[in-house]
C-alpha cells in the first residue's frame, strides 16, 4: 500500500506529536508500505539514509511559539503531489491550512483519509491572548474532521470529548515506549553529579515543552514544595520553549538542560527519581510513559495517559483533575517516598509492554479499513 502523511511537525522536531509520527511512518515502511511525509522542515542531518520521503511546503511560526511552525499550501498544489505519488490513503494528522487543503484535494479526489486529533490547541487560546474563542475553534476541528472517515487520537478522555463535539466515527490510537532507550540502566551518577546530586540527593524532573499551556506556574510551585520536604533536592527541567528564558530568570535554582533526544534523553529520565507533570492540556502524554518506563516515580493528574497507566500507591501518583491543591499534596508524598524501589520497578513493569509494534499494527489496520476493495474483474 501507498501511504501519505501529512504533518506540520515531524523531525528534527522535538515533540511528542513529532516522534510519534515518525515512528509509525516508519513501522509503515518497515511493514513493506511505500510512505512519504509531507511537513514543513527539511530532514536534519543525523536523519537515517533509510528514511522516509519527504515533501516540504512553506510554513510560518504559529503567533506567539516561533519553536513550531503552521504550513501552508493549495489544493492545486497538494492534487498535483497526489497524482504523482498516488496514494492509497492519507493520514491528517494537522488541522491548519496544510491539513485542510491536504483533505480538499483528497476529498476532489476521491482519496481515502484518515485524520488524527493530536493536541488540544483549542485550549491553549487563553495562554495565548486569544480568550473566548474556545467554542469557535471546536467548530472548526469539528467541519474537519467530519470531512475524514475516521478520526483517530490517542486517549478514550479525548475521544469521549471529540464525540461531545459532533465529530464522527472518532477511534482510539494508544502510544508506545521504546523500552531500551528508555529504561532505568541508563542512570547516570555522572550526569547527576553535573546537577548537583548525590546518590543521597532525590531529583525531581520535568521533561516537556517550556510553555504556557504546560501549567509551569504550578510546575514551580511542586518543585517549591518537594525542596520544602528535601531542601537539597534538585529540580531539572528538560525541554525548549516560549518561557524558558523567562523560568530562567525567574527561577535559577533549577538546572536547565534544554532539549534532549535519544539515548541522551532516556539518560536523563534514568538519573532522575521523580518525575512531575502539572500539564492538563494533554491529549495522551507520551512523557509519563517514557517516564515510568524509566523507572520514576510520577506524579500527575488524573486524566489521558496516566489514568490508564497509575495506579496510586503502587506504581505512582494521582491528583484529581485540576486541583492544584491535591497535586501539591502528592509531591509531598513524592518527596517522602523518592526511594520507594517497589514502586518504581512497579513503574517499569507497566510500560514493558506498552511497546511500539502493537500501535503501528493497529495504525495500519485502521488506514486499509478506510480503503474500499478494489471493483470486481469482469468474467468475460
Amino acid at each position: 500500500m501507498r501511504f501519505l502523511l501529512i504533518t506540520d511537525t515531524f523531525p528534527p522536531d522535538i515533540n511528542g506529536v513529532a516522534r510519534t509520527l515518525a515512528t509509525l511512518a516508519t513501522g509503515l515502511k518497515q511493514r513493506g508500505h511505500d510512505v512519504e511525509v509531507v511537513t514543513t522542515l527539511e530532514a536534519g542531518p543525523e536523519e537515517a539514509a533509510d528514511a522516509v520521503k519527504r515533501h516540504t511546503v512553506m510554513a510560518m511560526p504559529l503567533p506567539g511559539y516561533p519553536g513550531l511552525r503552521m504550513g501552508f499550501t493549495t489544493t492545486w498544489q497538494m492534487q498535483a503531489l497526489y497524482e504523482t505519488f498516488r496514494p492509497d490513503a492519507l493520514y491528517v494528522a494537522t488541522e491548519t491550512p496544510l491539513g485542510i487543503a491536504s483533505i480538499r484535494a483528497g476529498n476532489k479526489m476521491g482519496i481515502p483519509m484518515v485524520s488524527g486529533f493530536h493536541t488540544n490547541f483549542q485550549t491553549y487560546l487563553e495562554d495565548y491572548a486569544l480568550p473566548g474563542l474556545e467554542g469557535v475553534a471546536q467548530g472548526l476541528l469539528r467541519s474537519i474532521h467530519n470531512q475524514t472517515a475516521r478520526t483517530l487520537t490517542p486517549s478514550t478522555d479525548t475521544a469521549a470529548m471529540l464525540e461531545r463535539w459532533g465529530i464522527h466515527n472518532v477511534g482510539v490510537l494508544g502510544r508506545g515506549v521504546d523500552t531500551d532507550v528508555f529504561d532505568p540502566a541508563r542512570r547516570s551518577t555522572a550526569l547527576r553529579e553535573s546537577w548537583g546530586a548525590t546518590d543521597d540527593t532525590p531529583v525531581a524532573l520535568y521533561v516537556g515543552r517550556v510553555a504556557a499551556e504546560k501549567n509551569l506556574e504550578l510546575l514551580t510551585r511542586a518543585f517549591a514544595r518537594f525542596r520544602e520536604v528535601h531542601p537539597q533536592a534538585r529540580c531539572v527541567v528538560v525541554g525548549d520553549g516560549p518561557k524558558l528564558k523567562s523560568l530562567q530568570t525567574e527561577h535559577p535554582e533549577f538546572h536547565y538542560a534544554g532539549p534532549r533526544t535519544g539515548s541522551d534523553l532516556g539518560a536523563h529520565y534514568a538519573s532522575a527519581d521523580v518525575f512531575v507533570f502539572p500539564s492538563i492540556t494533554e491529549t495522551f502524554g507520551n512523557v509519563v510513559l517514557e517516564a515510568m518506563s524509566s523507572g520514576l516515580l510520577t506524579v500527575a493528574y488524573d486524566y489521558a495517559a496516566p489514568r490508564l497507566l497509575i495506579r496510586p500507591g503502587e506504581n505512582g501518583l494521582l491528583a484529581a483533575f485540576d486541583d492544584e491543591a491535591d497535586f501539591l499534596l502528592q509531591c509531598e508524598k513524592a518527596a517522602t517516598s523518592w526511594q520507594d524501589s517497589a514502586q518504581r520497578l512497579a513503574a517499569r513493569a507497566a510500560a514493558r509492554h506498552l511497546g511500539w509494534q502493537r500501535v503501528i499494527e493497529q495504525f495500519e489496520s485502521e488506514l486499509i479499513t478506510v480503503i474500499p476493495p478494489a471493483p470486481a474483474k469482469d468474467p468475460a
